[in-house]
């Protein structure tokens, strides 16, 4: 049967488990080398200390129940071994022989072995469908482990959340009937003492707290996940009722907190992280200097600001599917959006994290120089390249994440080579006859319509569909606008500015449609912050110059910049009868001319416009 499917990609879904099935179906879609299997990445050093620091609880509370079947396991010649949510094995018990014998194929502790690394296993294959199941002999899709027996459980925390795989594997003619059974009554035993140990650290955490919160202050006590477990009395105050465990997000928002302050606590018992002591404040006045949070929502954190809109909430929805799944992404929006920080979060989240994340804006590189760019070149490749050649974006990417910016823009020859680089995972440099397999996942991003590019023949659609298997649109920021105000405060914050004209003119600056999106509102913060408040009447003209599809109030009242009546007033010409756009024109003509003592060309010299287009706008407006 697995003769059958790999050569000819057959398989009698009848004879074979269904999760067996499913997998060889997955593996065969994702490239996966059935003839080959052995573990490549391999975190070692310093990189395997910080994997194991980081699932510190997992190991504590798994190990001595691992160590009291420590006996029996090295008796029946098997390994115990713990591999946490991302697939990185974190401890492997066994004997010497036993041990040395998994070494032959990589397996080792450290290495990853997921589906998409070594194929159908128990490991792999139980962290994708989060059950128990037993892989033996040739149910495994790569010919490496076809000698192995394996029963592997999961292990979920408090909240049913994965956190680990134990397994216990053994060579074929060693394999125990009841060794599924064995690590599923651990799993479970792991399972029951981790929500005891979240019990115990909550406890702790706030009796360790109790103090800090007392105060006038508003606090709030969070546990690892960033749930409020415990409120002070200013806060408790304010919300009228106390109603548990809730959600952080949702307790800034709807009593308009900023967190001032974060401080962990760690635990007196066992040293690790129990939670957090959060100090608020409430102050309107102090919302532009306030410190957003990234956005959580158990699996998924984002650097950037997330606002409060349904669009991006949407968005980060999907990133969060996304990124526990290996698929080739494709990111569609509008230029200065921030595709690139959507393509940052899905790597930081995903399984490829621990690699690297390279970014190639394929619209900036010169045409004849994109393939050495992309592929690199051996010593000697062409005149004028390097001495000892040069490892390409693809082999920089691999173990990581490889981020193709403006992939519409790329040559249609390259196009070929980077399709066979995807369906492969082998990369050849120019001059060089030797292949190099690369692990990557590709996101790609784009501001065109792919599919109409491939209509037109422009784009390949063998590639498109290769790219395009996870699609994410990102919306710009005028479908987003009540996301504004966040986003001003997380550029002050990140640039540590303060600009007090800002809170008077947000509903003006939501009226605008950014066609520049995040890019020119961060651009003309970043002008603001420089020119000054006294500008701030000519950079708004500036921006709504550009054509604001909506009208809206003045800013401030005409006769506030006037001494008097104007002329609009005296002809009995309703200042609510000009748009948006035409009254902040009106206002910047009348500012100049006061600064210019009523010299026309000298106002006109000032915007920067010809005298007769000055003067049209002088009787246009009746100045």
């Amino acid at each position: 049967m697995w003769k059958r499917f790999v050569q000819e990609g057959v398989i009698d879904s009848a004879r074979l488990n269904k999760r067996i099935s499913e997998s060889w179906l997955r593996c065969k879609n994702r490239y996966v080398d059935p003839y080959r299997g052995t573990g490549r990445e391999i975190l070692k050093g310093e990189s395997f200390d910080s994997q194991k620091r980081k699932h510190r609880q997992l190991l504590e509370i798994t190990l001595p129940h691992v160590e009291k079947m420590s006996k029996f396991i090295e008796d029946t010649g098997m390994i115990a071994i713990l591999i946490d949510a991302e697939g990185y094995v974190l401890s492997m018990k066994g004997k010497k022989p036993i041990l040395q014998y998994a070494e032959d194929i990589n397996f080792v502790e450290g290495v990853r072995w997921t589906e998409e690394e070594v194929g159908t296993n128990a490991i792999g294959t139980a962290l994708h469908a989060r059950e128990p199941i037993l892989i033996s002999g040739t149910e495994h899709y790569s010919v490496a482990s076809h000698k192995w027996s394996c029963s592997a459980a999961p292990i979920h925390d408090e909240e049913g959340r994965l956190v680990g795989v134990l397994d216990i594997s053994c060579p074929l003619e060693r394999s125990h009937p009841h060794m599924l059974a064995i690590v599923s009554s651990i799993a479970y035993t792991v399972e029951q003492e981790w929500s005891r140990r979240c019990e115990l650290d909550e406890l702790e955490l706030i009796r360790c707290t109790w103090e800090l919160a007392e105060g006038n202050q508003p606090v709030v006590i969070l546990n690892r996940r960033q749930q409020v477990v415990f409120v002070n009395k200013v806060v408790r105050q304010k919300m009228g009722q106390w109603p548990g465990k809730c959600d952080y997000q949702s307790l800034l928002g709807e009593y308009r907190y900023v967190e001032r302050k974060r401080t962990p606590v760690c635990s007196g018992q066992h040293g690790g992280l129990i939670g957090y002591c959060a100090v608020l404040l409430e102050s309107e006045a102090s919302t532009l200097r306030s410190s957003p949070l990234p956005f959580s929502s158990g699996q998924v954190r984002f650097p950037g600001e997330t606002g409060t809109s349904k669009a991006f909430r949407h968005v980060l929805g999907q990133i969060e599917r996304i990124s526990k799944s290996s698929a080739n992404v494709c990111i569609r929006g509008e230029s200065g959006t921030g595709k690139e920080l959507v393509a940052r979060a899905i790597h930081l989240n995903s399984p490829y994290k621990a690699g690297p994340f390279v970014a190639v804006n394929c619209g900036a590189i010169p045409k004849d120089l994109i393939e050495s760019e992309l592929f690199g070149y051996a010593e000697g490749a062409f005149t004028g390249s390097r001495r000892h050649g040069y490892k390409g974006k693809l082999e920089q990417a691999n173990g990581g994440t490889l981020f193709l910016d403006e992939i519409g823009e790329i040559p249609h020859q390259m196009q070929v080579a980077l399709l066979r680089v995807l369906q492969e995972r082998k990369v050849t440099p120019i001059g060089s006859h030797s292949e190099i397999p690369v692990n990557i996942r590709v996101i790609a991003a784009t501001h065109r319509d792919l599919a109409q590019l491939v209509k037109e023949g422009k784009f390949r659609e063998d590639l498109y569909y290769r790219l395009h298997v996870f699609p994410l649109y990102l919306p710009p920021l005028r479908e987003r606008k009540e996301d504004i105000p966040c986003l001003i405060r997380f550029y002050c914050r990140q640039n540590k500015v303060e600009l007090a004209t800002i809170p008077q003119v947000i509903q003006q600056l939501m009226e605008y449609d950014w066609p520049g999106n995040i890019r020119e509102l961060f651009n003309t913060l970043e002008r603001l912050s420089i020119i000054g408040e006294e500008e701030l009447p000519y950079l708004l003209h500036e921006l709504f110059q550009t054509g604001a599809r909506a009208a809206a109030p003045p800013i401030v009242p005409a006769d506030s910049l006037t001494r008097g009546k104007t002329g609009s007033e005296s002809r009995g010409v309703r200042l609510d009868k000009l748009t948006y756009r035409e009254e902040l024109e009106k206002q910047s003509i009348i500012q100049a001319l006061q600064k210019t003592n009523g010299s026309a060309s000298a106002a006109a010299g000032l915007l920067g416009i010809p005298r007769s287009t000055f003067y049209r706008k002088l009787q246009k407006y009746n100045l």
